[in-house]
């Protein structure tokens, strides 16, 4: 028998799940920064989450976003769409109410989770998280990290960026 001349690459397990995560993205309802998360335990997807309003509320995609400006010590000015719930916070609430525990997981996003969603993934026992690309304004979040030691990773150094950031 022969062996077929295969170039097919198998993705590693990151490879995998955030290539999950990039597809879960696509469910997203904000065009700023359609995102979208995978936690999984043990090579086992969890759940999955996406940016999206809560629950009966409208949608950015359908009735456009709802700006809230932050600043910050160094005098800077960041913009952020606060209609939708971030994909790690919704991976997180579907888990609590599928009643799924994250102790010793592994959370798969799009860029570096926010101070926010950093704070509930260090609460749920998640162990590490993989990030395609940075965020702008997260070492925050990477120091928390450091400091329970949460393992970070990422694809990509370059940092996420979309209008009016």
């Amino acid at each position: 028998m022969s062996k077929p001349n295969n170039t097919h690459k198998r993705p590693s397990w990151d490879e995998y799940f955030i290539g999950m995560a990039d597809a879960v993205s696509k469910r997203a309802t904000c065009d700023r920064g359609r995102s979208g998360c995978v936690i999984v335990r043990d090579r086992q997807m969890l759940v999955t989450g996406y940016v999206g309003s809560p629950k009966g509320l409208p949608h950015c995609d359908e009735v456009g976003h709802l700006f809230k400006k932050l600043h910050h010590e160094d005098g800077t000015v960041t913009q952020h769409c606060v209609r939708t719930v971030h994909a790690e916070q919704n991976a997180i609430c579907q888990a609590a109410k599928l009643g799924i525990a994250l102790e010793g997981s592994t959370l798969y996003c799009r860029m570096t989770p926010c101070r926010t969603c950093a704070m509930l993934i260090i609460n749920c026992g998640i162990v590490r998280v993989v990030c395609e690309k940075r965020y702008h304004s997260a070492t925050e979040s990477e120091e928390m990290f450091k400091e329970v030691g949460i393992k970070l990773d990422y694809f990509s150094q370059d940092i996420e960026k979309y209008e009016r950031q």
